[in-house]
Parts: structure tokens; sequence; C-alpha cells
């Protein structure tokens, strides 16, 4: 029995380990899938200019800016930010971004939940924004992953001091 239980371990391991390489392709799906839904929001509006104008002027509740300032915002917000979280450049910081101003155009765009704001959290409004969030969400908690510009950018970057001391530390001449 005990020797039972030792072999399904170690299959449970190998299994885990198989699938944790997984990860990079998974975040880049999620990447990919994100930047795709704002792109194709951005190129609907950058075609009609008048529409968009109308809907963040009559229909949008954007707080703090008006109609117009929002529209265009919004519109070049979505045509650039996509291509970052795309390529994985700023990965975290573009995806943290992106997630904010998900949560805002859920706020704005009161349609997106007829049933009320808390009563859709948990039920189907919004889904779309719901699924985009927690995609965006990963990839802030884990980063763009292996295929990133981020990736490739690390090697470049100075690695920070393991700790207080080795700051302190003079180097060596």
């Amino acid at each position: 029995m005990n020797n039972g239980m030792m072999r399904v371990g170690d299959y449970y391991g190998q299994l885990t380990r198989l699938l944790a390489g997984l990860a990079p392709v998974v975040l880049l799906l999620f990447r990919v899938w994100v930047a795709l839904a704002f792109w194709r929001a951005g190129v609907v509006k950058i075609e009609d200019p008048m529409g968009t104008s109308y809907l963040f002027n009559n229909e949008y509740h954007v707080p703090l800016l008006s109609g117009d300032t929002a529209a265009f915002l919004g519109t070049w917000i979505e045509l650039i930010t996509p291509w970052f979280l795309l390529l994985g450049l700023g990965g975290r910081l573009t995806a943290a971004f992106l997630f904010v101003y998900n949560i805002m155009a859920v706020i704005s765009y009161p349609d997106l939940w007829p049933h009320g704001f808390w009563t859709g959290l948990m039920g189907g409004d919004f889904s779309d924004h719901k699924i985009w969030a927690m995609m965006l969400l990963a990839v802030i908690a884990w980063g763009p992953g292996f295929f990133s510009i981020d990736r490739i950018l690390a090697r470049f970057w100075p690695k920070p001091a393991s700790d207080a001391s080795a700051a302190l530390t003079p180097a060596a001449p």
C-alpha cells in the first residue's frame, strides 16, 4: 500500500511539472485574448468617430472627464495599450492599467449591468469584462511570462541586491 502511494505521488509530481510548463503559453494566450478585445473596441471607435462621440456624451458616464475627452482617450488607449500587452512590454504595469480601465468601462456604462451592479457582479452581467479582468489579474500576478519583451529586457536590467547588507557592502576594486 505504501509503495502504491509513493508511486501515485511520483506520477502526480511529474504531472504537475508537466502542467507547469504550460504557464508561459497560458499567459501568452491571456495577453493575446485581452489585447484583441481592446484593439477591436478601439478600431470600432476610430472607424465611427461621430458615433463614439455620441456614446461618450450621451450613454457612457465617465467620471471627471467630458464626453469628447473620454472618447478621444478611450479610443487611443484601446488602440495603443493592447500592443504593449500583446508584446509583453511593461507587462504587469500595462495589465494593471487595463484592469483599472476595464473597471472604469463597466462602471461608466450602466447598460452592462441591468440588474444592478452588485447583482450583476455575481450574476451573468458584463461577463466578458469579468473574464478579461481575471486574465489581466493573472498577468499582474505572474508577469507577462516567458514569451515577452520584458523577459528579453530583464537580461539587461541590473539585478537588485538580495538583502540590505549587500547594498551597503562596497564593491571590490
